[in-house]
Formats: C-alpha cells, sequence, structure tokens
C-alpha cells in the first residue's frame, strides 16, 4: 500500500517549529513509521537538501496536494479520480506519555487540482475559470528543466498561461490594440536563454580607438563630416581653464615699469611682470614730490602700517591663531623701533596689530627729543594698552612668535654705534624668532639681525640675501607722480596690496 502513494505531491504540517514543508513522496516506511519527500520546499523556500525525511512524530497535519495520474495504478487500485481515503497511510503517532495513538489522513474527499481542458467559443464550448499551478509543481517543474533554461518569471504567460486558455476580452478598440501589443512583449515564451555573462573586457579590446579616430579626421579633412574639425594636435585650439578668459586679447607685455636709473637688480611677480629695483636717490626723490602733491608723512606711515600689519597676520597664523576659541594662545610680536620715520612704521603696525587681539611689545629707546610723526604714532599707540619697554633686559626671555625690526635707517647709519643698538640686535639673535625688516636700507656692510622677509615701500631697493624673502608694498603713489620723476609705471599688484617679489 506505502508504494501507491510514491509520486505524490505532498504538503507536511510539522507544527509551529518546524514549519510546513512540501515535496514529492519518495518513499514510506511503515516500519518505522517515516515518510520521505524529493526536492523539499520548507515554508516556500527550496531546501539545499535533496531529500528530507520525516518521523510520524513530527507530522501534525498531512495534504496531499497532487496524485500521479498513471493509469495503471487507477486500475489496479481502483482509486478515484478526485478523492484519497486515509486509509491507504497510517502512521502510529508516539505522545509524550509513550502511548501510540493512531493518526490518519482526514477521510473527508480532498479536491485535487487537475488540468481541465477547456475548448474555446468557436470549439462550441464554455470557458471555464482558468486552474492555475500550485507554488510547489512550478517549482518542481523547475528543477526538470535543462540548466540553461531559463524562465521570463515577470511575464503574463509564465505564471498562468496555457496554450488552449483564452482570455476574456474587453469591448472596445483601445483595449484590442493594447492586447496587441502585450500579445507582441509577453505573449511567447523564451525557449533558451544562456546563463553566460556577456564579456564586456573582450568585447572592448577588439575596438580600435585610434584607427577609429583617424578614421573619423580623415573623413573630416575631405570635409565628408561637416565643417567642425577635430584637426591634429597642434592645430586644435588650446584649452582655457575656468578664471582665463576665452577672448583673444593684446600680447601680454611683462615688462611694464621702465626707470631712468635701475639699481642693479630686478625682480618679477607671481604673474611674471618685472619690477626693477631703484637707487635710494631715486627713493628719496620719488618720496619728495609725492609729499608735494599732497602723500604726506602721516598719510604714508598709516597705509604702510596697514600693510605691514596684514602681512604680519598672515606670517603669525591668521585665523589658526586669531579666533574667540583659541584665547589661550594669542600670538606675541616684538617690535624694535628707532627714534625715525622707520622706527614710526613700526609703531604704526604695532597699533593695528594691538587692535587685532595681537600681544604687542614695543621696545623704543628714551631720548630726549624725537621726531614730531615718532611722537604722534607714539601717542596713539599708548591708547591701546599694549606694553612699552625703553632696556632691552625689559624684553622677554622667552621666544616671541615674529620680531618686526624698525632699527635701521636709511640716513643715520651712526646708530649701529650704539650700546641700545647692539644690545637689541643681540637679543634678537638669542631669541631665535623669525625677524621682519620693513623697509631696510641698502648697505654694503653686513647687518646684526638677518631678516626671514623683508617688506619694500613703493618700489624695491637692491637688497642683499641677508634681506631674505621680498616682499612690496603699496602706499599710495599715483602714477602722474611715478611720471614726473621720470618712471613709467604700471602697478603690478592687481587685487592686492602686498605682493611677493621674485629675485630675476
Amino acid at each position: 500500500m506505502a508504494a501507491d502513494w510514491l509520486g505524490s505531491i505532498v504538503s507536511i504540517n510539522c507544527g509551529n517549529t518546524l514549519g510546513v514543508y512540501q515535496g514529492r513522496v519518495s518513499a514510506v516506511d511503515q516500519l518505522n513509521q517515516t515518510i520521505s519527500l524529493t526536492y523539499p520546499f520548507h515554508n516556500g523556500v527550496k531546501c539545499l537538501v535533496p531529500e528530507v525525511t520525516f518521523r510520524a512524530g513530527d507530522i501534525a497535519e498531512l495534504k496531499i496536494l497532487d496524485i500521479p495520474t498513471d493509469s495503471s495504478k487507477h486500475s489496479n487500485h481502483q482509486m478515484p479520480d478526485h478523492t484519497v481515503s486515509g486509509s491507504y497511510l497510517q502512521f502510529s503517532q508516539h505522545n509524550g506519555t509513550g502511548k501510540q495513538k493512531s493518526a490518519s489522513i482526514s477521510s473527508a474527499a480532498q479536491n485535487i487540482p487537475r488540468r481541465v481542458e477547456v475548448r474555446g467559443p468557436e470549439l462550441g464550448g464554455t470557458s471555464p475559470q482558468p486552474c492555475s499551478k500550485s507554488y510547489v509543481e512550478r517549482h518542481l517543474e523547475t528543477l526538470n528543466q535543462p540548466k540553461n533554461f531559463r524562465r521570463r518569471h515577470n511575464s503574463w504567460s509564465s505564471s498562468s498561461r496555457y496554450p488552449n486558455q483564452v482570455t476574456p476580452k474587453k469591448s472596445g478598440p483601445k483595449n484590442g490594440q493594447m492586447k496587441a501589443r502585450d500579445d507582441e512583449c509577453f505573449g511567447d515564451d523564451l525557449e533558451e536563454i544562456p546563463d553566460t555573462d556577456f564579456d564586456f573586457e573582450g568585447n572592448l579590446a577588439l575596438f580600435d580607438k585610434a584607427a577609429v579616430f583617424e578614421e573619423i579626421d580623415t573623413h573630416e579633412r575631405r570635409g565628408v563630416v561637416g565643417t567642425r574639425s577635430r584637426g591634429t594636435p597642434n592645430e586644435r585650439p588650446p584649452t582655457y581653464r575656468h578664471d582665463e578668459n576665452i577672448l583673444e586679447s593684446e600680447p601680454i607685455v611683462y615688462r611694464r615699469i621702465v626707470v631712468p636709473h635701475s639699481g642693479g637688480k630686478e625682480y618679477c611677480t607671481d604673474s611674471g611682470l618685472v619690477v626693477p629695483s631703484i637707487t635710494m636717490q631715486l627713493h628719496k626723490k620719488l618720496l619728495c614730490v609725492a609729499e608735494k602733491h599732497g602723500l604726506y608723512v602721516e598719510r604714508r606711515l598709516e597705509i604702510s602700517g596697514v600693510c605691514a600689519s596684514q602681512m604680519t597676520l598672515t606670517l603669525i597664523g591668521r585665523t589658526h591663531r586669531l579666533n574667540p576659541k583659541n584665547v589661550h594662545q594669542r600670538p606675541t610680536v616684538a617690535l624694535l623701533c628707532g627714534p625715525h620715520v622707520k622706527g614710526a612704521q613700526g609703531i604704526s603696525c604695532g597699533r593695528h596689530l594691538a587692535n587685532h587681539d595681537v600681544d604687542i611689545i614695543l621696545f623704543l629707546p628714551n631720548f630726549v627729543k624725537m621726531l614730531e610723526p615718532v611722537t604722534n604714532e607714539l601717542n596713539l599707540f599708548c591708547q591701546t594698552q599694549s606694553k612699552q619697554v625703553s632696556s632691552v633686559k625689559d624684553l622677554p626671555e622667552c621666544p616671541v612668535d615674529l620680531v618686526i625690526n624698525c632699527l635701521d635707517c636709511h640716513e643715520n647709519a651712526f646708530l649701529r654705534d650704539q650700546p641700545w643698538y647692539r644690545a637689541a640686535v643681540d637679543w634678537a639673535n638669542q631669541n631665535r624668532a623669525p625677524v621682519l625688516s620693513i623697509d631696510p636700507p641698502v648697505s654694503d656692510q653686513e647687518q646684526g639681525i638677518h631678516a626671514k622677509w623683508s617688506l619694500e615701500l613703493g618700489l624695491p631697493l637692491a637688497l642683499g640675501e641677508q634681506a631674505g624673502r621680498v616682499y612690496l608694498c603699496d602706499i599710495g603713489i599715483p602714477q602722474k607722480v611715478f611720471r614726473e620723476v621720470g618712471i613709467n609705471y604700471h602697478s603690478p599688484f592687481g587685487c592686492k596690496f602686498v605682493i611677493p617679489l621674485h629675485s630675476m
């Protein structure tokens, strides 16, 4: 009797713990009370093992979904077409107490889904509702397909359409047109689709890019493609960056400043513009003519102090050191100034730096009589509540962030022999802080303080290697003033007030 159920499709419910299994019966052992399923599905998911065996004690419910339609089996055992009696399969289940209880399939008739041939209206028959395949039956049919066969799962034809099935039509020409398009797109099943992936790299290797471009260039030069030509590399138009002008302009003139007497050295800006140096006599003449036109010493001191303070703020760290969240690391700058106009420029720079929360220590020796510009700048500096010392002993012993050197003067070179000057030079050399010199003089003698940066005013002087890297500051001298002293001048500053200069 057990062999009669081989090949049947059943559904076994093993409770909430084990779940539901579906598959085809491959073996029934009445002695050991076991049943085996081949190609099993567990809760609708295909199992990894080809066969699963269940004990009678694990089965809570067993349903027969389909019986093999073998005519010999039906004739020998006189099985009905649509009903199965539970007497053909008996199991003895053991409960927790060790007693046996009989469990059989319900004797009630179970409807077994079978395919029914449907004849369309043209054959004189009616069109009953289409019967769909069960989930397990569709997957079992998939297992019997060859490995290189792939079924279309998202189409109407692969899920519920049979060759002799007729779909009810809706009236109207629009629906008929849509059905025709659906049949054209989804009507035929794809018999065979290769599983191998497309070899993109191999196909790309067959494409000869150079040969194709050469062929395109050949046709373009012959006028086949059109007026637009790719051209050879030498004939192609130049490419531009986003910040470059694409319109044709006049050739760039890099030597825009011409001086009557060169200082013996030339510099160039980052843009390549040539800035020649001037002599000390021409520098004095330029400042004298500018003062006659209204650019007085006070104005030059103010603009030079602003530019020097901007450069200093860049050198000491800018926003990395000067922000409200970093008040415990305020930079410290030491100003070494002499009793002359150059010293007044340093005092003006210190006043602007103090307004930007920089700790300033001003060194200025005591003199009985000082120039009026120095006195005026000193009075303004005292309003900033910054520290002022007149002795080198009061300068800090610990290193500072920057030293601004304004000790030297163009006119009074004898100041280098003063004791306060030599003491200030020794302190700067021992402090090991970088030095910025503002408007340093041109001297053949070796300077006591070696600067890392030097800031020139208007036009540069021919400075030596001890001046470090040279920067140029715009102090607002009009172009006509340069022309009056014989200098053909065109501003090299662009959008800045302080620019770096490179030796040529």
